[in-house]
């Protein structure tokens, strides 16, 4: 099928604030820093947003990884969340000093720990390059010679590598805008505090996405050019004052990706397919993590972020399910769509031009589903959770498919499923060091998941196993594997094909067996699903434009945004669930719930509670529209001081991938007034405090 490629002017949606966007109610959206509603802002709350103010905190805030961070110092002290920081915590720690459990503070700057590998960057600039990726289009093409165009003109765009600089072309608006962000990076990040995990996880799981809540979600970093602090004069302030309830505030970060312009029929796929096989495949893995904790004390110590991943993962798409599973929230959603449709029906021409994307996105949906098992368990491989399997698929891809000079991208390279830390194995066969016992774990347990999830009878099912249970087959393939020699996978990687296709090795036997099913599965779902879905939804963003012209917002790409919002409580189940908890709120709590590990104070805590101002105000809510990745994001006042630092939303925030409401949808933060209070009372770190309140330079 052909296809054309439809281009909103920049210039209307700068205007109109968006041509394939959601239209703009109450407080909702993730709003590019060149895309700002300044007037709607202004008209509700008398406040003029200026580009210098703007700029300000573009350049205090910090893309951390899947997060967020800010810059808090004028010697690039930056503040984020335990739970950002609990990689690096974990990887800096050690059976005798363990930063996780016990927290870290480096006294001055000389004792500041380095991150390795860790980097960071801050958005410098934003240009729009819509007509640079466009020209590479042309309207004869297909879905797919779009998509290839359209990746070619972008890796142009952006360029060859350069110190210190990073480029990425980001898709807005459906794909009908693209937006170039040059970002500077920083490759020395060093440790300066984290608390513990008892306190900025306090509650655990139970509490995970609920209000309120009584945590220090709270650990900084420090960027360093030349092996000095960086120099970074647009730093946030702190706010000698905090928030009071009612006052507007705002959120930059970097908000994950969302599917709030998604079609109904997507929506039902998610609900239907996506996101229930999704927390299945994460039950199985948080089982697999649980029995290998509960094995030895060293075990649970190193696996303690993987599980915390996982299990924040489950709470977010559960509640992102329960979303879409209201019959309300899909009825909006089909009324708000068949007006639409309805809309454009009327103006001929441009029903013509647009009017069949809706159908082709539910086309390429119905072959998803059809091929959801397929590309779920051979093409990603989610019933072989194993490093050693992941290995092996990559060194038979390298040997079936080696890449052309420059290539990049998926290329119908479809990753294996692999724990955390990626499938090891690099360069000159060096790799990270394989556990044996938790491999067989591992995979016994995601074979076990396959079997039950398709049936003992299904066909892929009998061709994995090989006639054996999932344990007696994990056993074989981990026992009888032989990469786990380097010398052996430096042979296998020089010999090519031949090599790979000789070998007797199990588990490069059952990825080369399956590869071949692996690449033609991903073609299909490339070609017929994502390129077709990548060509059809611009033209929804048309059609949003033709008939409405109103302002809207992208769905979120991880990249920098701004939100704003007033500090608020909601109505739940009847009751009014106040903005701010309080110190005595959490001394109280750790008292109802005496006994209950989650709920126990850290010892810090309970020697500093004589010390400490019971109405200090601890967490609070605001009308913030967040999502994953708004981890660690400042809220700053119309001052631009930080006011609170977002760490979580309340259960009723989960569907806000889909769907935003105002009136319970709340953004949960930590208060800066607790923050500094602890620092000083709890921490003893009164030099961190005072860098960070502006009294004086840390040294």
């Amino acid at each position: 099928m052909k296809s054309r490629r439809f281009i909103v002017p920049l210039l209307a949606l700068a205007v109109l604030a968006g041509a394939f966007g959601v239209a703009l109610r109450a407080e909702e959206g993730f709003w590019p820093y060149n895309l700002i509603p300044k007037a709607a802002i202004k008209a509700k709350y008398k406040f003029d947003v200026t580009d210098q103010w703007l700029k300000h905190l573009q350049l205090a805030t910090v893309h951390f990884g899947g997060a967020t961070g800010s810059i808090v110092s004028p010697q690039g002290l930056v503040l984020t969340n335990h739970h950002v920081g609990l990689r690096s915590l974990q990887q800096l720690s050690t059976p005798e000093k363990d930063l996780v459990k016990h927290g870290f503070l480096a006294p001055t700057m000389a004792d500041e720990l380095k991150v390795p590998g860790l980097s960071l960057r801050v958005l410098q600039s934003i240009e729009d390059v819509t007509d640079k990726v466009a020209a590479a289009v042309t309207p004869n093409m297909t879905p797919q010679e779009m998509a290839a165009a359209r990746q070619k003109a972008i890796q142009a765009i952006q360029g060859s590598p350069e110190q210190g600089v990073g480029r990425q072309v980001v898709a807005l608006y459906a794909g009908a805008v693209h937006h170039l962000y040059t970002y500077k990076t920083f490759n020395d990040v060093r440790l300066v505090f984290g608390v513990e995990y008892q306190t900025g996880f306090y509650g655990g799981d139970a509490d995970n996405f609920t209000y309120p809540r009584y945590n220090i979600d709270v650990s900084m970093f420090r960027l360093y050019e030349n092996d000095k602090p960086a120099q970074t004069p647009n730093y946030l302030r702190w706010s000698p004052k905090g928030s009071a309830a009612g006052e507007l505030v705002f959120t930059t970060g970097h908000p994950g990706s969302t599917q709030r312009l998604n079609t109904a029929a997507h929506f039902e796929y998610r609900r239907d397919m996506a996101l229930p096989f999704s927390i299945a495949n994460l039950e199985m893995r948080e089982a697999a993590v649980k029995k290998w904790m509960a094995q030895s004390d060293e075990n649970a110590r190193q696996a303690k972020t993987e599980l915390f991943g996982i299990q924040n993962s489950l709470k977010s798409q559960r509640g992102q399910l329960k979303g879409l599973q209201d019959p309300a929230v899909m009825a909006k959603k089909k009324a708000a769509e068949a007006r639409l449709r309805a809309e454009l029906a009327k103006n001929p021409a441009k029903q013509a031009e647009l009017g069949d994307a809706w159908d082709v996105i539910a086309k390429s949906l119905g072959v998803a589903r059809e091929i959801d098992a397929e590309r779920n368990f051979v093409a990603n491989a989610a019933g072989l959770n194993s490093t050693l399997f992941a290995q092996a698929r990559q060194m038979v891809r390298a040997a079936y498919n080696p890449p052309a000079a420059g290539a990049a991208g998926r290329g119908g390279q479809a990753p294996a499923a692999m724990p955390p830390g990626g499938p090891g194995g690099g360069r000159g066969g060096a790799q990270a060091p394989v556990d044996l016992a938790r491999e067989k774990l591992n995979l016994t347990e995601s074979l076990a998941f396959m079997q039950k999830h398709l049936g003992a009878d299904h066909a892929i099912v009998k061709r994995i196993l090989a006639g054996k249970t999932p344990e007696a087959r994990a056993a074989e393939l981990v026992d009888g594997t032989r990469i786990t020699d380097s010398e052996i996978r430096t042979l296998l990687r020089a010999g090519g094909r031949a090599t790979i296709d000789a070998s007797s090795d199990p588990m490069i036997v059952l990825a080369r067996s399956l590869e071949a099913d692996a690449q033609a599965i991903t073609k299909r779902f490339d070609s017929d699903v994502a390129a077709v879905q990548a060509a059809a939804y611009p033209k929804i963003g048309q059609a949003v434009f033709a008939v409405d012209g109103a302002k809207a917002y992208p769905d979120a790409t991880l990249t920098l945004r701004l939100s704003y919002g007033t500090v608020k409580g909601y109505l739940e189940d009847g009751k009014q669930v106040p903005p701010y908890t309080t110190v005595a709120g959490l001394y109280e709590r750790a008292a109802q719930h005496q006994g209950q590990p989650d709920y126990a104070l850290a010892p810090k805590w309970a020697e500093a509670k004589a010390s400490l101002d019971p109405k200090t105000p601890f967490n609070f809510v605001s009308t913030n529209d967040i999502v994953g990745g708004n981890s660690g994001s400042a809220v700053v006042n119309k001052k631009g001081e930080i006011v609170g630092l977002i760490f979580d939303g309340n259960i009723q925030s989960l569907p806000g991938y889909f769907i935003y409401d105002e009136s319970v949808n709340r953004a949960v933060s930590v208060d800066s007034r607790v923050i500094l209070e602890s620092l000083r009372k709890v921490y003893k770190a009164d030099a961190l405090a005072n860098e960070i309140a502006g009294a004086s330079a840390r040294k």
